[in-house]
Parts: C-alpha cells; structure tokens; sequence
C-alpha cells in the first residue's frame, strides 16, 4: 500500500522533466522514465523494511454493559512484539451504531512496549455492539509505502433499556405509600388485607364494625359500649404478568421511539413500582415464540434480570400469535393475577386476534392494556389547509375511529385500555396500577 508521498515525489521528478522536454531535449524521456523507476525502488525497499504489522497484540478493556445513550470508555491494549519501532495508523472497527469516538489513531510504538487508545462509546441502539477486527497500518522508515492487517480483536459491550421513565418513580412511591397505610389514609375494599382495629368515628363504614372485638371491650362508664372497626391496606404479594408484544407493530417507530422501547420503558416502571409495594412481577416477551422471560426474580434483582432480558431483543417482522399467550400467562402463574398486555391498538382487522383472544384471560385475571399513541396522527387532524392536507386529516381521523372502536370492544371483553403518547405511557400505566391497587382489584 503506497501513501500520500508517492504521488509527490512522482511530479517532483516528472515536472522539470516534462519541461524539459518542452525544450526539445532528446534525453528528458529517458530521465523520466529512470526517475519513475527509482521511484519504484524506493517503494519496493521501504515496503520491505516496514515492520510487519502481525507482530501486534491487541486487547480490550470493555465495560459490561452501558445504558441506552450513555457514555461509556473504551480501551485498546496495544503491544509490540517486536523489536523494531512500529509507526502508522490504527483504526477500530465498531459498529456505527455502538456511536464510537475516534475510531484511528496515529501509531508510535517502540518495539516490546505498550500503549493505551482510548475511544468513548454512545449507543444508539440497545443490545449488543460489537467490535470483531483492528486494522494496523505499519509504514516504512520513507513514508512511502505501509504494510496493512487485518487483526482478530473481538469484543462486545451489551447496551440496556436506558430506564428514563425512573423519574416518575419517586411520586408514584409517595402515592404509594398513602395506599400502604403509612399515612393516615387507610383503604377498604374488596381484595384488601386487614390491617388493624380502632375506634370508631363518624363517617366510618358500618360494613367495617367488627362485631366481635366490639364485644370483648369493656364498657365505659357513663357510656355505651365502644364499636371497634377494622381498618385494611392493600393486598401484598399480588402477582403482575407483563406480556410485551415484539411483533412487526412494535418496529414502528413514534416519535423517534421504537414502539418496543417503549413498552419496555413502561414494564420497567411498573416493575419498579410494583415491587416496592410488594408484589411479584413476571415478564414474557412474545410473538409467535417466547423471546425473553422473567420468571420468580427475587424483588432485588427483578429489574436487573428485565434489562438484561430486554437488551438483546428487538422485534421481529411478523405477525403476533394472540393464541398461544393464555398458555404462557399459566406457564407463569396459577392464581389471579393483573395481566398487563403492551401492544399497539390498532383497526379492527389486526386487532382481531387480540379481541378472541382476551376472553380466556378476563375470566380469571385482571387485565390491561397498555398502548402507545402517535401524536402526529392526533396533529395531522387539524391540518386542512390544502386538498392533500384534508385527505391526509381525513385518514388520520379514520385511525383514530378505528383506534376508538377497538378500545370500546375491549373494553366490552371485561379489560382496560391505557393509551397515551410514548414519554406519557409510563406513568399512565403506573397509574392506573395504584388505582387498581386502591379499588382492591388486584
């Protein structure tokens, strides 16, 4: 491989020469031709003297796992084993989407010593990013010529869910902690746990008078008897199911989302949620096979399992198999349980499996939902300022209804529909969990 110096040193001896021979001198053909000559020789010997760039060891110094759009550093190790000075230029082979920077390096290496090439890595995809090769460029002592190889330096960094939808989690906790009883309000409902007795006031429940306790008080004097009433908090250790769908739908991409990485945001944060108020959390992820599962992850490493499960999973270009999803709700749990389905609503047509399929859940759990919205399709309706915009807010009306339609006919099938934009989908789904959690649905 030749550099840059060659062509230079070519016209170097190529323009006198041509101007000469301008000048009708006989012998400037010849001088050119043995300049062109020299040249190759100078080439050939520089090629030859060049260290050979296979007398290089290249490690890596990789984390193991970076979140979605962070920072991460990135080492190469590299030592020559040989005993000549080696320079020339260095270039890693990252994937584009692994968002490396810089990726080449000038090369300075005295022989038996090492040196550290840092480059910084930020992911634009999750899952993994891979580096396979480094490419070691070695030139001669001229400059003129380099030698070049290829060599195997494989590593890999896994890119996680990066979990921004966190932020809501301390708020929802607050709320949280209300329903658990540890502020003053206490909750009655169907599904709720007892908790403890106390006296009772006006305004209380005549349903919640334990009758018994009441008669094992001793009367006050002056006074009748003291009713005692149960106070309740909400149920712990429910079970949640997270079907996420990895379908063909869940490759669109809604404001500049994927609709899968959504789902996962808001798995994440009802997992979150739901483990501190004491719950058990599973997850499957779903089209015609199981892609991932998360399966009785003690409540400290239930998130850290999801994000590892999560990473390498991207969706597949088919259509989902509603069918065979009441089978893996059972594969998982055997009591009632609240089944949280994260999958887009769309016509009635794509949605028909969905809709045969809820029946066989609805009767035994509680089931939700969970879809995400397009805003620019909601936008799209109110512009009509020309014949193209019309149609177009005409199509975006005809979705909307479509959307609607579906939403009311789950809602006739005994589940709930949670719809919102991708950054609002998250809280909306925590939510209506803590509602449910308040009513005693779970």
């Amino acid at each position: 491989m030749i550099t840059g110096r060659v062509p230079l040193l070519v016209l170097l001896g190529a323009v006198p020469e041509i101007a000469l021979g301008a000048f009708g001198v006989p012998w400037a053909v010849g001088v050119l031709i043995a300049w062109l000559l020299l040249v190759v020789l100078l080439i050939g010997v520089d090629l030859a003297v060049a260290p050979s760039p296979r007398r290089i060891r290249i490690d890596r110094v990789l984390p193991e796992a970076v979140r979605l759009g962070e920072p991460a550093d990135v080492e190469l190790m590299v030592t020559n084993l040989g005993g000549r000075r080696m320079r020339g230029l260095l270039r890693d082979a990252w994937q584009p989407s692994a968002g490396a920077t810089p990726t080449r390096w000038r090369l300075d290496l005295p022989g038996g010593e090492r040196r550290s090439f840092r480059a910084v890595l930020v992911p634009i995809r999750r899952g993994e990013r891979a580096a396979e090769h480094v490419t070691v460029r070695s030139l001669g002592p001229l400059g003129l010529a380099a030698r070049q190889a290829t060599l195997r330096a494989p590593g890999a960094v896994r890119v996680l869910p990066p979990f921004r939808s966190r932020r809501h989690l301390p708020s929802r906790l607050a709320r949280l902690r209300e329903l658990d009883g540890r502020t003053l309000l206490q909750v009655r409902g169907q599904g709720t746990e007892f908790d403890s007795l106390r006296e009772y006031v006006r305004g209380d429940d005549m349903r919640s008078i334990d009758w018994r306790a009441t008669a094992r008080n001793p009367d006050l004097p002056g006074a009748g008897r003291r009713l005692m009433v149960r106070t309740w908090r909400p149920e712990r250790d429910r079970r949640i199911v997270v079907v996420v769908d990895t379908g063909r739908t869940a490759a669109a991409r809604i404001a500049d989302e994927p609709r899968l990485d959504t789902a996962f945001e808001s798995t994440l944060l009802l997992t979150a949620l739901a483990t501190r108020a004491g719950d058990r959390v599973d997850l499957v992820m779903w089209d015609r096979r199981v892609r991932g599962r998360v399966h009785d992850a003690p409540p400290s490493d239930v998130l850290h399992r999801m994000v590892e499960a999560m990473a390498p999973v991207d969706p597949e270009l088919l259509e989902t198999d509603w069918a065979g999803v009441p089978a893996q709700v059972r594969a998982l749990t055997s009591q009632r349980a609240l089944v949280v389905l994260v999958t887009p609503l769309e016509g009635a047509g794509s949605a028909r499996s969905l809709l045969g399929m809820l029946p066989q859940l609805t009767t035994k759990h509680t089931v939700v939902i969970a879809s995400v919205s397009d805003p620019a399709v909601v936008e799209m309706t109110t512009d009509r300022a020309d014949v193209n915009s019309a149609y177009l807010a005409a199509a975006a009306e005809r979705t909307l209804l479509e959307t609607g339609r579906v939403a009311a006919a789950v809602g006739r099938l005994g589940a709930q529909v949670v719809t919102a934009p991708p950054e609002d989908l998250p809280p909306r789904l925590a939510d209506r969990y803590l509602a449910l959690k308040a009513a005693g649905r779970l």
